[in-house]
């Protein structure tokens, strides 16, 4: 979707209503059919799209996965791929499109609640593999926490390597 493209390179304020309707070509009345919230519903709706992308890479990763840590670097090389294939530029799909969006209450559950679906999904994926249920836990929510700092990083260096290099130093033995 173009205006998901659009709000996660550009955030939902740097992305101005009519740049969407000129990229993709759609009438104004349309938008409006469709999006009657104009603007916060469709990026809503674009971070919903963003959202079952990121479930599906989730579940990619870690569906032939031998153990918790091949599905975790399977994971994070996605991401470097996806991160490539976006240009180097672009944020994290569901924060670059609902945090810089209107200080609205909407934004900010939509965004907890995805956030809070891909660790139960990672939890999930962890238990199956064999990782304690409170493990399973925490370990989703460490890889969260550093996908999202990792992802920060490899912005700001342009390097698709940042996220590469994760799951070396996740999983790596105390020396």
């Amino acid at each position: 979707m173009t205006a998901a493209r659009l709000f996660q390179e550009k955030g939902f304020n740097g992305v101005g209503l009519t740049e969407i309707l000129t990229a993709t070509g759609v009438p104004k009345g349309s938008l409006y059919h469709h999006f009657p919230g104009g603007k916060p519903d469709l990026a809503l709706e674009a971070a919903e799209l963003a959202h079952r992308e990121t479930l599906r890479i989730i579940d990619d990763a870690f569906g032939s996965a031998a153990d918790f840590e091949a599905g975790a670097a399977t994971l994070f090389y996605k991401l470097a791929k996806l991160f490539d294939l976006m240009g180097k530029t672009a944020g994290c799909p569901i924060s670059q499109i609902l945090f810089d969006g209107a200080e609205d209450a909407t934004f900010r559950t939509a965004t907890a609640r995805y956030f809070e679906t891909w660790m139960a999904t990672i939890a999930a994926h962890a238990e199956r593999l064999g990782v304690d249920g409170a493990v399973a836990d925490a370990q989703a929510k460490r890889l969260f926490l550093t996908l999202q700092g990792a992802w920060t990083l490899a912005r700001a260096t342009g390097r698709s390597d940042t996220l590469r290099e994760v799951p070396a130093l996740l999983f790596a033995a105390p020396r």
